[in-house]
C-alpha cells in the first residue's frame, strides 16, 4: 500500500499515464474486476448467490468482469445493468461483450437485491460529480435496506472519492476494493465509515506513476516508516541531546491539562520537561509532578526571558491556560523565543477576536526557521516536499477552535486544513476521527488509526504534549505532528475502551517498544 492518497483527478491521470506507458485499458479493467471478485470469494462460500449492479461507465465495466470471474468459479450470478448494453462505450463495452450470461434490466434490480446473498456495487465510481437520483437512488436505498453484505468497486456509489462527502444517497459497504492507491475519501468521514474495510489492488499501474502524478496527500499510517527511524536514540545519547520541552500552565485550578501535556512530552522521549506556571500555581503543579521540573514565572516578560535559553527548544502553550489577555501575552512571548512551538486550546481561542494578530506573530518567525530534509525518505522527497512548517509552529485545533480562528472555510476537511496552514504559515492539525495534518506548502496527511474512545477530556492535551516532545527531539514540525497523531491513536488502541487521558502517556512505552522494535538492530540505551 503506497504512501500517497490520490484524488479522483490524480487517479484519472495515473490511468492515462499507464495507458500511455503501454498498459492496455482493458487489462487494467480486467485486473480490477478480478481483484473485486477475489474479495467476494474471501467473504462468500462457494456457490453463494451474487448480485452485481453495473452502472453506465468504467465502474460498470469492472462489474462485468466480476460477474464473469465469479460465474466461472461456480457462483450463482445475476447482473443488472443501468443502461441498455448498446449504450456502453470503450472498455466497459468490451467487458460487456465478454460476459456470456444474461443482463437484467434496471427495473429488475430490486428482485436481484432480494435474491442475492452478496451484492457487488459497480454502479458509480469515485469521480461522480452529482447526487444520485431517480431509479439509481431507489437502488441505493434498496441495497442499504436489504442488510446484505456489499462489496463496493473503488468507492461506494454516491461517495466523493476526493472529499469523502456524500451529497445524497450512498451505498454503505462492508468492504471496498480500490486500485493502485487509496483516495482521501477512503479516510475522510463519512467516507471512512461508509467504505468498510478498504483493500488496495495492484492492477498493473507502474509504481513510478505515483511520483509523476505529484500527489501532495498521504496516509499518515504510511508515513510511519519515515519518522520512526528519527526516534531511535543511539547508545551514546543522553537527556540533554534529547531536547528540553517547556509546557506553560495557567491558573492553579486549571493545571491538570498542562500536566497531561507535560507527561505526554516526557513519555514520548523528550530528555527534560519543565512545567512553567504563575507563582500561585507552583505548589499545585509541584505536588502532582515528579520527573517533570517546575518553575514559576511572574509575567509574560519573565516567561520570555526564561525561553531565551536555547536549550529550551520546544514549547507547548494553551492547555488549561485560560482565555484572555494573560494567555495572548504569553503566546506573544513564546513566539518571540527561538524554540519551536505548539499552540493548543486556550492559546488559540485567546486570539478569536482578531486572529490576524496571531498570524502576524507567526509570520515574524518564518525567516528565522530553517528546516533540514535530513532523515526524510526518498519516497517523501520525490513527492515534492518543500518547507515542512515555515514558522516552526504547530496549531492543534478541534473543529470549534478551528472555526473561531479561520471562520467557515469552504471545501472538505482536507481543503480547509490546507487553506488554514497557508493562512497562518504553520502546520495545522485539525483534530477528529479523521485528523488532518497540513503544512503551509500544501503537503498533508490524513490519520486513520484513532479509536472512538479517544473522545474524552484531556485527550487533546496529551496529543499536544506528544508533538511538543517530538519536536524537542529534533523532528521537524510536520513530521512531529504526523508522528504525534499516529502515536496518540496507537496509545488509544492499546489502552482500549474506558480509557481516560491519563492512560495515554502510560501506554506509550508499549507502543514505542513495538514501533522501535520493528527496526533492524535496535540500539537501546541512553541515560
Amino acid at each position: 500500500m503506497g504512501l500517497e492518497l490520490l484524488t479522483t483527478e490524480e487517479m484519472a491521470r495515473a490511468d492515462r499515464l499507464a495507458v500511455e506507458a503501454g498498459v492496455a485499458g482493458v487489462a487494467l479493467m480486467e485486473q480490477a474486476g478480478r481483484a473485486v471478485a477475489a474479495e467476494v470469494v474471501r467473504r462468500a462460500p462457494a456457490g453463494a448467490r451474487v448480485g452485481v449492479l453495473c452502472g453506465p461507465g468504467n465502474n460498470g465495466g469492472d462489474g462485468f468482469v466480476v460477474a464473469r470471474v465469479l460465474a466461472a468459479c461456480g457462483y450463482s450470478v445475476r447482473l443488472a445493468v443501468m443502461v441498455p448494453l448498446g449504450r456502453l462505450v470503450g472498455d466497459a463495452a468490451v467487458m460487456a461483450e465478454r460476459w456470456c450470461g444474461p443482463s437484467e434490466p434496471w427495473h429488475a434490480v430490486g428482485d436481484v437485491v432480494g435474491w442475492a446473498d452478496v451484492l457487488v456495487d459497480a454502479m458509480f465510481g469515485a469521480g461522480l460529480r452529482r447526487q444520485i437520483e431517480g431509479e439509481a437512488a431507489a437502488a441505493v436505498e434498496a441495497v442499504n435496506a436489504s442488510g446484505k453484505t456489499v462489496i463496493a468497486v473503488d468507492v461506494p456509489s454516491g461517495l466523493d472519492g476526493t472529499s469523502g462527502a456524500a451529497t445524497g444517497p450512498v451505498i454503505r459497504a462492508a468492504a471496498t476494493v480500490t486500485f493502485f492507491r487509496r483516495k482521501p475519501g477512503h479516510l475522510l468521514f463519512p467516507g471512512r465509515e461508509l467504505c468498510g474495510r478498504v483493500t488496495v489492488a495492484d492492477i498493473g499501474i507502474p509504481g513510478r506513476i505515483a511520483d509523476e502524478v505529484g500527489a501532495r496527500t498521504f496516509a499518515n499510517s504510511a508515513l510511519r516508516e519515515i519518522w520512526v527511524g528519527l526516534l531511535q536514540p543511539d547508545l551514546a545519547s543522553h537527556k540533554y541531546r534529547r531536547g528540553h520541552a517547556v509546557v506553560v500552565a495557567g491558573p492553579a485550578h486549571g493545571t491538570g491539562a498542562a500536566r497531561l501535556g507535560a507527561r505526554g512530552a516526557l513519555r514520548v522521549g523528550a530528555g527534560l520537561v519543565t512545567l512553567v506556571c504563575p507563582p500561585e500555581a507552583a505548589d499545585v503543579v509541584a505536588t502532582h509532578s515528579t520527573a517533570v521540573m517546575v518553575k514559576a514565572f511572574a509575567d509574560a516578560s519573565a516567561l520570555g526571558e526564561f525561553l531565551t535559553d536555547p536549550r529550551h527548544n520546544a514549547v507547548l502553550i494553551g492547555p488549561g491556560a485560560g482565555v484572555g489577555r494573560w494567555t495572548s501575552a504569553c503566546v506573544e512571548a513564546v513566539l518571540q523565543a527561538p524554540a519551536r512551538v505548539v499552540l493548543d486550546a486556550d492559546a488559540l481561542t485567546s486570539f478569536e477576536a482578531d486572529p490576524s494578530n496571531l498570524w502576524q506573530l507567526l509570520a515574524g518567525r518564518r525567516d528565522a526557521e530553517v528546516h533540514s530534509m535530513a532523515g526524510l525518505s526518498a519516497d517523501l522527497a520525490a513527492a515534492g516536499v518543500g518547507d515542512l512548517g515555515a514558522s516552526g509552529a504547530v496549531l492543534t485545533p478541534h473543529e470549534g477552535e478551528f472555526r473561531r480562528l479561520f471562520g467557515e472555510l469552504s471545501g472538505s476537511k482536507l481543503d480547509r486544513a490546507r487553506e488554514a496552514a497557508r493562512i497562518c504559515g504553520a502546520v495545522v492539525v485539525l483534530k477528529g476521527p479523521d485528523t488532518v495534518i497540513a503544512a503551509p506548502d500544501g503537503m498533508a496527511a490524513i490519520n486513520d488509526n484513532a479509536p472512538p474512545w479517544l473522545a474524552t477530556a484531556g485527550s487533546g492535551d496529551v496529543l499536544a504534549g506528544l508533538v511538543t516532545g517530538l519536536m524537542a527531539q529534533g523532528l521537524a514540525p510536520f513530521l512531529a505532528a504526523c508522528a504525534g497523531v499516529w502515536l496518540h491513536g496507537a496509545c488509544g488502541q492499546a489502552a482500549g475502551p474506558g480509557l481516560i487521558a491519563e492512560d495515554l502517556p502510560e501506554a506509550l512505552p508499549g507502543v514505542l517498544g513495538c514501533v522501535l522494535g520493528s527496526l533492524p538492530a535496535v540500539a537501546r540505551g541512553g541515560r
